[in-house]
């Protein structure tokens, strides 16, 4: 297939703005669904990376494209590759987002860049998004990258990594299942299929299985952090590197530093399924 990236990279500096009062119930909901008991209320904090259940676009249904996403153009270029996932993000946290608030967020795509790889043609866009306060003050300054792949031709995790071992201070396991990728899914108002819909999971797109979504690792991730140490959080950044598959062993591993926390995601078989990093300050 042919990568018309001149034409992509058009989309560089396309924008959009977004406005939402952080309503408390979404919050309060994904607390639940992580198993905490926080009283989230107007007034409180919102804790990192809650940001994600906001601004959320209600695409209709009619426009939404065969893999459950909304279907190409719009502030994203229209990449014909037919797999696209989140692939990592970086994270700064200027000012604290209350709940209550009425805050204004800016989303403009940065970066578009075309590379081939083993597994056949790739396009990475980033998008950055700035979430600004009622007085228009800039609280939150985030980068996402997004990657558009090929069809499948074998099994996504037929060739497995080496096994990585590193030792972990904070060690927590879950089994991720179909209902916890729903209750996110619905909460995220995400309906990309590989997180639902098992026979499009594995007959289309070549799982294995229902696949954990990239956001939700990363926000267990954050969890998990919380569950250990909570000094003022300054920036995040994560990068997926495998896929994790839904009734499957999902590891929180974590390892404190000074101002700095790494953190990392392994599957049942020790393989890393996700890379971050957290700094304090």
């Amino acid at each position: 297939m042919t990568i018309a990236i001149e034409q992509l990279r058009q989309w560089i500096g396309r924008s959009e703005q977004r406005h939402a009062r952080l309503d408390p119930v979404p919050a309060q909901a994904l607390a639940a669904t992580l198993d905490r008991d926080d009283v989230l209320q107007d007034g409180e904090v919102l804790p990192a990376p809650y940001h994600w259940l906001y601004f959320l676009p209600a695409v209709p249904q009619s426009q939404l494209g065969v893999d459950g996403h909304p279907a190409r153009g719009g502030l994203l270029p229209p990449v014909p590759l037919p797999r696209r996932m989140w692939a990592g993000g970086r994270l700064s946290f200027l000012l604290p987002l209350r709940l209550g608030e009425q805050m204004s967020k800016r989303s403009e795509v940065i970066d578009v860049q075309h590379k081939s790889g083993k597994s056949g043609e790739l396009v990475f866009v980033t998008v950055q998004h700035r979430i600004f306060n009622a007085d228009g003050v800039l609280a939150l300054e985030e980068e996402q990258d997004l990657v558009y792949r090929d069809a499948p031709t074998a099994s996504i995790t037929a060739a497995a990594p080496p096994v990585e071992h590193r030792p972990a201070i904070w060690q927590r396991e879950l089994r991720p299942d179909p209902v916890l990728l729903f209750r996110y899914s619905a909460l995220s108002f995400n309906s990309h299929r590989i997180h639902y819909d098992l026979p499009y999971a594995t007959e289309v797109e070549g799982y294995p299985g229902l696949v954990v979504h990239g956001p939700l690792i990363a926000t267990l991730l954050l969890d998990h952090l919380r569950r250990h140490s909570e000094p003022p959080l300054r920036s995040f950044e994560f990068k997926a590197v495998r896929p994790l598959i839904a009734g499957t062993t999902l590891r929180l591993c974590g390892q404190p530093g000074s101002g700095l926390a790494s953190l990392w995601a392994e599957d049942a078989d020790g393989h890393i399924c996700m890379q971050a990093s957290a700094r304090f300050g």
